[in-house]
């Protein structure tokens, strides 16, 4: 089984400041994070692109009973990028209180990452999307 693009070269990518995703031969959608087949068409015939980091918040929610390495609360959003394909991230540098529906869905903001520790069932430290909200 060959992979595209790595979880490791994808999450390297995000590191050195750049957002990899797959785009299909075979649909023409994007793929994001990676995986074997399109998540459009399930063809394996996709290339490694460079995304533009360009998202909306289309859904959220707000966080008080945490995973293991996040201190509540936090948000978690359904982020469309605007190559098409939806991601999950965390929206930083938002107040928690302020996350109401009139003041957050909708907003367009761009994609970055957060590493996060390791944990019990981790294999060590990991990345996160996250999504700040322009101004």
């Amino acid at each position: 089984m060959k992979y595209v693009l790595t979880a490791d070269k994808y999450a390297d990518a995000l590191r050195g400041g750049k957002f990899l995703g797959l785009k299909c031969h075979q649909c023409g959608g994007y793929t994001v994070p990676p995986q074997k087949v399109c998540s459009g068409c399930r063809s394996e015939d996709m290339e490694v692109v460079e995304l533009s980091r360009n998202g909306e918040v289309r859904s959220f929610t707000v966080i008080y009973t945490p995973a293991e390495g996040f201190q509540p609360p936090y948000i978690v959003g359904l982020i469309e990028l605007e190559e098409g394909p939806w991601v999950t991230a965390n929206i930083i540098e938002y107040a928690p209180e302020k996350a109401t529906m009139e003041e957050l869905m909708g907003r367009k903001g761009r994609i970055d990452y957060q590493e996060v520790p390791a944990d019990m069932f981790s294999g060590g430290p990991r990345i996160a999307l996250a999504f700040k909200v322009a101004d």
